[in-house]
């Protein structure tokens, strides 16, 4: 039985996971001119040799991360119609993804009732390619729990994406350094969000991320303090190794191929990958929630029950859910109300 079910959750996951016809394989590109700008000291390593200069940056930001994910706080602000929108603190060469955007859900109080201190709000990351419109009914879940909550655009998604692209394709790709430059990009917007929600009074602050949002979220919470309950949608370890072996990233590892492997993918871009924080992330006081599917193949399985070894190791106060779906069907029903209720419930308790 459990064969059969297998087999039938692979077929209905690919069936999922390959609607999707408009994939394209990008040429392969170090993108050193990424890393113009990043506020971390310059390796002594000749950019002559771009994959040596790469691993040497990857370290120094391993060792410098605060700096590497530090940033100004935005001073333009504006909450209007229900969504805020800020200039990011990261300028990129697209004007559509220098501007954040937020879409607003404010929590449903009972006017008759007093307002419970502290005042708590919540960031919510959706995945990879989601569009304008997803995860709202999560973030209207949430809201009704008495829960203020925002749902982040990613970088070069939905409002930010630039006009010559269909899908999100600049977030993770194979040209490495914008892959990297994007993901710094979301870990300081994310800190931004956060900031906002504290010059609104909001005092516990909270984040739900899936799948590529699950690793924004947690580099996110590495850095910041502010972030007392984390809900990890979803998890995996390192960006390459996800990249590499999983169902819907295998355009990008066609472009990838034939200029790099997987282990020295993993030293390029191991500055953006969890793992290497997750010693910086265990003596925050956090609780943590761990969900990942039991037959993922975008996320593979394996590479998510290592998240949960390392939490258990670390001692991180962690709670681990495992779905009995894949990476696409967990937003299917039923799965997709079994993982609400696991957020759900799990911040109303904590958060």
């Amino acid at each position: 039985m459990k064969k059969a079910y297998g087999r039938w959750m692979s077929n209905w996951e690919n069936r999922l996971a390959f609607r999707s016809t408009n994939r394209v394989v990008r040429p392969f590109d170090w993108g050193l001119e990424w890393t113009r700008d990043w506020p971390i000291k310059k390796p002594d390593v000749s950019e002559d040799d771009p994959e040596a200069y790469l691993k040497a940056l990857n370290q120094a930001i391993i060792d410098d991360s605060d700096t590497f994910f530090g940033y100004e706080v935005p001073t333009d602000f504006r909450l209007h119609e229900g969504v805020l929108r800020f200039t990011s603190a990261v300028k990129t060469a697209y004007p559509e993804n220098n501007i954040v955007h937020g879409k607003w859900f404010p929590a449903r109080t009972d006017p008759k009732k007093p307002v419970k201190s502290p005042r708590k709000a919540v960031l919510v990351l959706p995945h990879w390619n989601a569009s304008a419109d997803q995860h709202a009914g999560l973030c209207k879940g949430i809201a009704a729990l008495g829960i203020s909550c925002m749902r982040l655009s990613l970088p070069y998604h939905d409002y930010r994406m630039p006009a010559e692209l269909e899908r999100a394709d600049y977030a993770v790709s194979s040209n490495i350094a914008r892959t990297m430059d994007a993901t710094r990009q979301a870990v300081i917007d994310i800190r931004s969000c956060l900031d906002w929600m504290e010059s609104q009074g909001f005092e516990r602050l909270g984040i739900v991320g899936t799948s590529l949002g699950s690793c924004y979220a947690f580099l996110a919470s590495a850095h910041d303090d502010r972030l007392a309950v984390n809900a990890f949608n979803h998890c995996s370890t390192y960006v390459a190794d996800v990249v590499w072996t999983g169902l819907s990233t295998q355009h990008i590892r066609q472009g990838l191929e034939g200029n790099i492997d997987l282990d020295r993918l993993r030293e390029v871009w191991s500055g953006i990958s969890p793992p290497n924080f997750m010693a910086k992330f265990a003596p925050k006081k956090k609780k943590s929630l761990f969900i990942y599917a039991a037959y993922d193949t975008t996320f593979p399985t394996h590479l998510s029950e290592q998240v949960v070894v390392a939490a258990r190791e670390l001692n991180l106060d962690h709670k681990s859910v495992v779905l009995p779906c894949g990476h696409y069907t967990l937003g299917e029903s039923p799965f997709k109300f079994m993982d609400g209720y696991h957020i759900c419930s799990f911040l109303k308790r904590n958060l």
